[in-house]
């Protein structure tokens, strides 16, 4: 049986440390009968390798280092060296490299999760007795990871915990978002009274300030954002309900809807805006809408681009547009250029001319300021949309025709 309380110095020209030698007294302390399963406390290590400073190529090689212990269970019963060549090596991490393979051997050490037990020439081995049984064994030991299997799954539960809170805030972020634009669409299109473009534009300004790779402390503030635009939702369809008739066969709003034509509800409100002077958004779903002579399909058919950015495909308006407010991210389009244009061409037209300059984007060197120069002319009456998306038709070799 090999002994483990013997701390032999590297062999060669490579460098002895007061570190190096309290690893060996360190790998010495193993209680008597602990064992553990080699590859759970690899699995550990893994997911906990930020905490001790190694990369997958190095972990690569540990695996191939357990790959020749014979035994699923790391114990000092039945020894903790394992002494493969490195052509043996070699093979097992997949072809690696010769001084690529000393490199993250050397980066194993050093990270003390393996220790060399160098034989008198360098070469690793072990030496049987007559029955069979390894007397001792050269090469490298695996002890450390015996003695700190406790401190790599400590590790592990901590990357899981993370991972697990990160998640959940993920969660809430996205539940909070698909209330928050439901609810206001709604409110929206039914013509609820309030200040909705403020708050709009807070939602937006927060949704796109979350970074792609958030930490939960991130994430957490752009909750506690989130959650308070909801509440002031929720406050000003609370004040809604209580200015409301109850009593009457139709609330405020479905009122204006009755006596509206089918076809220009938005209208209605126009009018009202002009005697009264006042400068009040209209919503966003009822900015300039789009012409009959432009159905969504002909509009998917003219700017196909869009469709791969919509995992589950693009089957209403309303998906549209929710695509088109995330690919204008992606276009490097600024959120000041993007409330230009709603406010000029208002949210259908925007989305179409936006989804134009993506089908277009290799051929435009800024999509931000394309946009804002073709709202610039909108805002003369020198724009409009159709010969765009005409132009995008006819590029993808579909017939160029107006519909309706």
């Amino acid at each position: 049986m090999e002994t483990h309380n013997i701390a032999t110095t590297p062999f060669g020209g490579r460098a002895m440390s007061l570190a190096l030698l309290a690893g060996y007294k360190k790998a010495d302390k193993i209680p008597e009968g602990k064992s553990v399963n080699k590859w759970e406390v690899y699995r550990n290590l893994c997911e906990g390798k930020a905490s001790f400073g190694v990369t997958d190529r190095s972990l690569a090689i540990l695996h191939a280092l357990l790959s020749f212990y014979p035994d699923a269970e790391l114990s000092e019963e039945h020894g903790l060296v394992v002494f493969p060549s490195n052509r043996q090596l070699s093979l097992r991490a997949h072809g690696m490299a010769d001084t690529s393979l000393r490199r993250h051997l050397a980066a194993l050490v050093d990270a003390g999760l393996i220790l060399r037990r160098d034989s008198p020439n360098g070469k690793r081995y072990a030496r049987k007795t007559d029955q069979g049984v390894i007397e001792d064994a050269f090469g490298f030991s695996l002890a450390p990871l015996l003695v700190r299997a406790e401190e790599f799954q400590a590790a592990a539960d901590h990357v899981r915990a993370e991972s697990r809170a990160l998640k959940l805030m993920r969660e809430r972020v996205t539940l909070y978002r698909r209330d928050i634009y439901k609810i206001m669409e709604a409110a929206m299109e039914e013509g609820a009274a309030g200040d909705w473009r403020v708050l709009w534009s807070r939602f937006r300004a927060v949704v796109e300030a979350i970074p792609r790779r958030a930490t939960v402390d991130q994430l957490e503030a752009i909750v506690g954002d989130l959650s308070e635009i909801r509440e002031d939702i929720d406050r000003m369809l609370e004040k809604l309900t209580n200015t409301e008739n109850m009593d009457g066969n139709d609330v405020q709003y479905g009122r204006q809807h009755s006596e509206s034509k089918p076809e220009s509800h938005y209208c209605e409100f126009e009018p009202a805006l002009e005697k009264a002077g006042e400068a009040r958004a209209e919503p966003i779903s009822q900015r300039t809408s789009v012409p009959k002579a432009y159905p969504l399909g002909l509009v998917l058919k003219a700017c196909p681009e869009i469709i791969d950015y919509a995992p589950d495909g693009i089957s209403s308006w309303r998906d549209f547009m929710m695509i088109v407010a995330q690919v204008r991210g992606f276009l490097g389009i600024s959120p000041s250029a993007y409330a230009d244009a709603l406010d000029v061409m208002g949210q259908e037209t925007t989305a179409i001319v936006i989804a134009c300059i993506l089908q277009r984007s290799n051929h435009i060197n800024s999509a931000g300021g394309y946009l804002r120069a073709l709202t610039d002319k909108a805002k003369r009456g020198d724009f409009s949309v159709g010969p765009m998306l005409m132009a995008a038709l006819k590029m993808n070799g579909e017939p160029a025709r107006m519909v309706g």
